[in-house]
């Protein structure tokens, strides 16, 4: 009976155990799903943002625009230099530190881009005379703090890829010396070395030996894509071969003249 009790306490503690799990598999998967929604939910917002302000810059006149250009602006060198660090963090860990820089200047951004907005519905005009240069003169210091680190970025992978390009150049240069580099020592070649009068022949032998003896060197050479090596024929693909070969079998065969009797 005790046995029987054991039993039954360690199958509720499984399904206790279970069902724990399910529920915080469940939160975080919610959680999860929560967090994308929000972000798509951030971007769109943003984009629809944007477009406003765009149409605000050609429909608008006066400080409405003038303050809609400055929001723009402030918003495109942001994103801008956002894209350009992300797009070489892959490839360049210190862009990280450039990101996290990035990300306290959105802050920054992100207030003066509410002063902004709070200045939109100022109904004092002589009041948006007033506060309008100085928050156009932060929006171009936070404007020129990411169009330096976005430029220094793209600089920075401009000279990697360069790098990277004159590595890789003498490499194919090395390669294409090594390729050229023959002699005359191969398997089927007339003699150690071209005699003074056999230049052109003792080298088109070597060039034959070498292109013959080279999958056997390096075994046997594989099909490539387009050289059409180690394919089926047309009459293959078509089931033609056998009666094909057949007809040719018969036609090489010899007639039976009137004088074969």
């Amino acid at each position: 009976m005790d046995v029987f009790g054991v039993m039954i306490g360690l199958v509720l503690l499984f399904g206790i155990a279970a069902a724990v799990l399910a529920v915080v598999g469940t939160v975080k998967a919610a959680k999860a799903v929560g967090a994308k929604i929000e972000k798509h939910e951030a971007n769109a917002r943003r984009a629809v943002e944007t477009v406003t302000l765009k149409a605000k810059t050609y429909t608008k006149i006066g400080p409405p625009a003038q303050i809609a250009t400055v929001r723009l602006g402030l918003r495109t060198s942001l994103d801008g230099t956002r894209q350009v660090l992300e797009s070489g963090l892959a490839q360049d860990g210190q862009l990280g530190e450039s990101l996290a820089l990035l990300t306290r200047l959105d802050a920054h951004a992100a207030e003066l881009d509410g002063e902004l907005r709070m200045l939109e519905r100022e109904p004092d005009t002589a009041r948006i005379a007033v506060k309008l240069p100085e928050l156009r003169e932060r929006a171009e210091r936070i404007t020129r703090a990411a169009e330096t680190m976005r430029w220094a970025a793209q600089d920075r992978m401009h000279r990697f890829a360069d790098d990277e390009l004159s590595r890789l150049s003498q490499e194919c240069e090395s390669e294409a010396g090594a390729l050229r580099h023959w002699d005359g020592s191969g398997p089927g070649s007339a003699g150690p070395g071209p005699g003074p009068g056999a230049g052109t022949g003792a080298g088109t032998g070597s060039g034959t030996a070498e292109g013959s003896g080279g999958a056997t060197a390096g075994g046997a050479a594989r099909a490539g894509l387009t050289d059409g090596k180690g394919r089926p024929s047309a009459e293959e693909l078509l089931g033609l071969a056998d009666p094909l070969a057949k007809l040719a079998q018969r036609l090489r065969k010899p007639s039976a003249g009137p004088s074969a009797g």
